[in-house]
């Protein structure tokens, strides 16, 4: 196309007129267009089964890959009855050991007059890139659970002193269904990290094989092509509900691609949405966030008869793991240096201290009974300098401290 921007901006009126009901022919007239030319780009746009709004949010590269095979091949009936069975073929590749060979003898079986094996490919190849213009990776259900943070920040509103708190969103999506989690957190520390991959994993009802966070240091401390560093906390999570942790790999952006369309899809979706409202409390703004997340999930995805719920449903959530009985229970860590005194100063959570009290009178007499019990865990991990030898202990310690006052 000699002009790029021109025939784009001509095929999206195209579109639009016709949406809006106009005539192949006035279409013709009014845009200076031959009718045929017309024809083949109406013809075309039934083919992929978009809308309209769809077709007005992609961008020209996008769209001259989604109208760039326009010949008489690709409205013919044959062409259309394969473009009908690719959304089937998709959904059935995400099953464990379905290949394109399989798909293409059950299509083969129900049509014996069909393409062979090398076009069938062939125009597979050209119906996944004009759906989804992006790279095509097949993913397998309850493989893979993505996870990330959106770079745009949502806000809430302290009503008592008009002070404006930015937030965090998170985001999890299922590679196979494409099924969606997204709250908002104060933070990306790993105690709001770790929680919100938590959430997703129940709101998923199951567990992936493996969890694909990007490389904050909330996931991984130190990023590897090889063996990168887990977080310990996150680790420890993974371990909790039984599955493995495969950091993004750094430069690869292949690797977070689906999450971060997601993320972008969301930007249009919920934040477009959220923008002009004010919020006054976290638990307001996750509220108004999952309203608006299930009908994204309910939607139907583009060019296919299914929506991301549906497919979920049906596909993916047989395929996750049961979620264990107990959820994670967060765990702090201290690094403390013994006194003079041979003391420790232990954190506030490492404590656990209850006091009661008794005070009464007899005649002018008056006294005052107290008792304070403290129970203290503790984890000793000891290892000597001059020796090759550590120990690793856990010892838990109850104390009772009684009191009297007389007065």
């Amino acid at each position: 196309m000699a002009n790029k921007t021109t025939d784009m901006s001509k095929i999206r009126k195209v579109i639009k007129f016709y949406s809006n009901g106009k005539s192949k022919l006035f279409i013709s007239n009014y845009l200076s267009l031959s009718r045929n030319t017309v024809k083949k780009y109406i013809s075309l746009f039934e083919v992929l089964g978009l809308s309209f709004e769809i077709i007005n949010e992609k961008t020209d590269a996008e769209l001259e890959l989604l109208f760039s095979h326009t010949t008489e091949e690709s409205v013919s009936p044959k062409l259309q009855t394969l473009y009908d069975y690719f959304p089937v073929m998709e959904r059935e590749l995400k099953k464990v050991g379905v290949t394109i060979y399989r798909t293409w003898e059950q299509y083969i079986a129900l049509h014996p007059d069909g393409f062979q094996i090398t076009q069938f490919r062939h125009h597979y190849k050209i119906w996944a890139k004009r759906v989804n213009p992006v790279m095509h990776m097949n993913h397998k259900s309850g493989d893979k659970m993505y996870v990330d943070y959106a770079g745009k920040t949502l806000s809430i509103t302290d009503k008592k002193s008009g002070e404006i708190k930015n937030v965090q969103f998170f985001v999890a999506i299922l590679g196979a269904s494409q099924y969606t989690y997204a709250e908002a957190s104060m933070s990306q520390q790993k105690e709001d990290f770790v929680r919100s991959v938590e959430n997703a994993m129940h709101f998923f009802q199951g567990v992936p094989a493996a969890i694909v966070p990007d490389n904050l240091k909330s996931a991984v401390i130190k990023s590897s092509r090889f063996e990168p560093t887990i977080n310990e906390t996150f680790a420890d999570l993974a371990d909790h509900y039984g599955t493995s942790i495969l950091p993004a790999r750094a430069y690869k952006p292949r690797d977070k691609s689906l999450v971060e369309g997601a993320v972008k899809i969301l930007y249009r979706r919920i934040y477009a949405h959220l923008k002009e409202t004010p919020f006054y409390s976290l638990a307001e703004l996750n509220q108004q966030i999952w309203d608006l997340l299930k009908t994204h999930n309910d939607s139907k995805l583009t060019a296919r008869p299914y929506s991301r719920k549906e497919l979920f449903l049906e596909d993916e959530k047989q395929k996750l793991h049961p979620l264990p009985e107990a959820r994670f229970e967060l765990k702090y860590q201290s690094h403390a240096t013994v006194m003079q005194n041979g003391h420790v100063l232990l954190s506030q959570d490492k404590i656990g201290s209850a006091y009661g009290q008794f005070k009464s009178k007899l005649g002018n007499l008056g006294y005052q009974l107290g008792l304070r019990v403290e129970n203290t865990n503790i984890d000793i991990d000891f290892r000597s300098a001059r020796e090759d030898k550590q120990v690793q202990k856990q010892k838990e310690y109850t104390g009772f401290f009684p009191s009297a006052f007389l007065s």
